[in-house]
This record gives C-alpha cells, structure tokens and sequence, in this order.
C-alpha cells in the first residue's frame, strides 16, 4: 500500500490540510507576504548603511548619506507592529467575506495604538534617572518589539469588529441617496466606536491598576517564549520537516511553514536588522533568512542538489530531460518543473533526501554560525536570490557564508546520488512491468 493510500497517510492529508485553511493563520500567512517586500526594503537599506557606504564615504558625509537608510528603517522595520496589525484586519476580515474589510484594517491599527503606553521614559544626557514624557509613541512598540502583540490585537480586534458590525440594529443607514464610501463609513460607525472604547478601557484600567501595557505583556508572556520555542534548532527542525513531508503527497509545503514557521521566522530576521542597524549584538541565529538561504538550494528539497546528482550518475533519459529544463529555474529557487516533473509528489524513492537534506542545511547554517564561523543573517534577501549570492547577502557581506553553502551543496549532491540511482531502477521495473502488460493486453 502506498504511503499516501495509508490510514496515517490520509489522516496526516487531511490534518495538513485543516491546518492550512484555518482562516487566522491563513490571514496571518496573506499579511506578512503582503508586507515582505517592505522587509527586503529595510534589509536592503541595512546593508547598504553599515557596509557599503561606510567603504564609499567616511566622517561627517557618511552621517549625512546613512539618513537615507535611517529613515528607510523607520518606514519598514520601526512601524513593523502597525503594519502587520493593518493587514491583518484587512485579510481576516475579507477571508471572512466582511463587506469593508478597509474599515477593518483601520480599526486594527487603531485598537494597537490605543493599546499602546501613552509615555516613554528616557534618560537625558547628563541626568541621573530616567524621565517619563507624555503623548509620545515610541518605535520599540510600533516597530519589531511589538509585532506579536500587533499579531495578537490584530486578530482579537478584528473579530469583534467583524461580530459586533453583524447586529443589524447599531447599522446607521443614511439611505441610497449618499456616496457609497460615506454610507460604508456610517454603517459601521457605532461598531468602530465600541471596539475602539472597549479596548481603550481595558488599556486604561490595566495602566491605572498595574502600571503596565497590553504591549510589554504579550511581548514578555506570549511573544517571546514562543518564538524561542518555535524557531529554536528542535522546533525549527521538526516543523520544517514535517511540511517537506507534504511534497509527497501533492500538498505545497506552505501549507504548515508559512502559517506556522515562518511568521515567527519573520519577527527574528526583523529583530536582527534593527539590531545590526542599530551596533547591537544580533539576537536570533534561526531566522527567515538563514532557513531561505540554506534549505532552498535550489527551492524546497534542496533540489539544485538533485539536478546534479541527476547529471552524474543518473541513465535515465526522462530524468536528464528534466535536469535540462529545469537548471536555469533551480538557480533562483524556483522547482515546480522537479516537483511535479521528475517527479517528487508520490515518489518515495526519493523522499528521504528531499525531507532530511533541507533540515541537515539548517542544522549546519546554525552549528557554524553558534561557534563563529560564520556571523548571523541580519539581512531579508528575497526567496528567488540566487544560490551562494543569497548567503552573502544574508550576513552582511561575510564571505565564509558562500563558502559554507558550497560544502552543504557538495554534500547534498552525495546524499541524492544513492536514491537517483534507486530511482532509476524503480523506473526501470516500472517500464518493464508497464511493458508486460502491455505485451499481455495485446
């Protein structure tokens, strides 16, 4: 019986799946792809202030030329909590099918505002203790240190919004003879209200009570013991694993990385740009941008590896076929014509190496860069950067982690080569068998 005709087969098939089309984490999934390119931007910006340019100019007129990036870095990475928390409300709100899913994206933002502590304190230059200044935002909230909690608002704001624009009697309907944007804004005026006055009340009590905000304590309680669990080298391992598995049976992986792995992926490779832009000590190793650029050699698999291990050593004709078309594509992580061309979907004889290659990748990329032979990703590079140049990159311009990639691609082709050479005998019996019942038939 085929592994995917098995009772654990189909139950795993369809858990996968559940998983997948859960509507908060496919919302979740919607909203960091649509502020990716805004990540790329602030890395980027990030690696142009703190290598280039400080190669290009020196004293005052690198000051003056690094504001660019400066101000980059407050328009992407700074505001990361507003930002998740808008699109949030959008994609939930219009997975739900709700009518005004802009108004939705307007009440998250605002519900994370009102969340947020209405002072900063700051010690002056020269002061003994710090000062509390009032009406002020700080981008410790807006920015990396608050995207969970934007995460969190966002989702929790959005569904109250959505539930409460439901009772028909707090609508306020103007009639048809207004614009439509206008009608749109005062039907949902009394729900905006509530939601906003609801949560500005929790805001206030809990400051007047403890102290305290909403913010600090989903970063401190929620936020951070998650994602050290999540993306730590176990957690990291086992979940992406787990979603090359779905490759065999025809499922994208996405369907558990990027609705579980790769939102917290995220906030780590944000939290090491701001700290590399910042002169801080880099505070994740697993990020979005170490797993991208050392488990994608060549798109999920690791399937550059197999292409050449395909040239070497395979005989069969179809499968050098496919390395012939799909080369050019695997070089930018692009391997749908592998996936479903080789093929990888059903084909056991070579699952093994596509499921533990890209796990052995990261597992290398992390021991090297734990014992300091390579430094930390710092920077977003986008998925389809070409092998070794994504590495490079990644770590700021450290040419050990090209270097590094080169080995694990080496070995990578090793590890294919047994199973092409499997696979080329179970395609040869396969022929054979389809040749004598052919042969029979006629």
């Amino acid at each position: 019986m085929a592994l995917e005709d098995s009772k654990f087969g189909q139950s795993f098939i369809k858990v996968a799946v559940k998983i997948g089309d859960e509507i908060h984490l496919r919302s979740l999934r919607d909203a960091f792809a649509t502020i990716m390119p805004l990540y790329i931007l602030a890395g980027l910006a990030t690696l142009l202030n703190n290598t280039v340019f400080t190669w290009i100019f020196k004293g005052d007129t690198l000051v003056k030329v690094q504001y660019w990036g400066t101000m980059l870095s407050n328009a992407t990475l700074n505001i990361s909590s507003l930002m998740i928390a808008t699109m949030i409300g959008y994609f939930l709100a219009k997975n739900r099918g709700f009518s005004n899913p802009l108004a939705s994206a307007m009440v998250s933002m605002a519900t994370l505002v009102a969340m947020m502590p209405n002072t900063v304190s700051i010690i002056a230059d020269g002061a003994k203790k710090a000062s509390d200044i009032s009406g002020v935002l700080s981008y410790t909230n807006m920015g990396t240190g608050g995207m969970f909690a934007g995460v969190i608002i966002g989702l929790l704001a959005t569904e109250l919004f959505i539930k409460i624009s439901g009772i028909k009697t707090l609508k306020v309907n103007l009639g048809d003879q207004v614009p439509p944007a206008v009608g749109d804004s005062f039907n949902v005026l009394i729900p905006i209200i509530l939601v906003l006055s609801i949560f500005a009340i929790i805001s206030a009590v809990l400051y007047e009570t403890t102290g305290l905000n909403v913010i600090s304590l989903i970063t401190k309680f929620i936020q951070e013991p998650l994602r050290h669990i999540g993306t730590g080298i176990v957690g990291t391992l086992i979940i992406y694993t787990l979603a090359n598995l779905l490759w065999l049976f025809g499922i994208h992986f996405s369907v558990i990385y990027s609705t579980i792995l790769e939102p917290l992926l995220i906030i780590n490779i944000v939290q090491n740009t701001a700290a590399y832009n910042a002169g801080h000590v880099i505070p994740n190793i697993i990020n979005l941008s170490l797993v991208q650029s050392f488990a994608l050699l060549g798109g999920s698999g690791s399937t550059l590896c197999l292409l050449i291990a395909t040239f070497i050593v395979s005989r069969n004709k179809a499968s050098r076929n496919v390395v012939k078309l799909s080369f050019l594509p695997g070089i930018f992580n692009i391997n749908e014509p592998v996936i479903f061309g080789y093929p990888i979907v059903y084909n056991v004889s070579l699952i093994i190496p596509f499921i533990l290659l890209p796990s052995i990748s990261i597992f290398i990329a992390w021991l090297t860069t734990t014992i300091g032979l390579m430094n930390p990703c710092v920077v977003q590079v986008p998925w389809t950067t070409p092998m070794f140049l994504d590495s490079f990159l990644a770590t700021a311009g450290d040419w050990r982690a090209p270097v590094i990639k080169l080995v694990v691609f080496i070995l990578g082709v090793l590890f294919y080569m047994p199973f092409v050479k499997i696979n080329d005998s179970v395609v040869a019996k396969q022929v054979e068998q389809e040749r004598k019942t052919a042969e029979l038939e006629a």
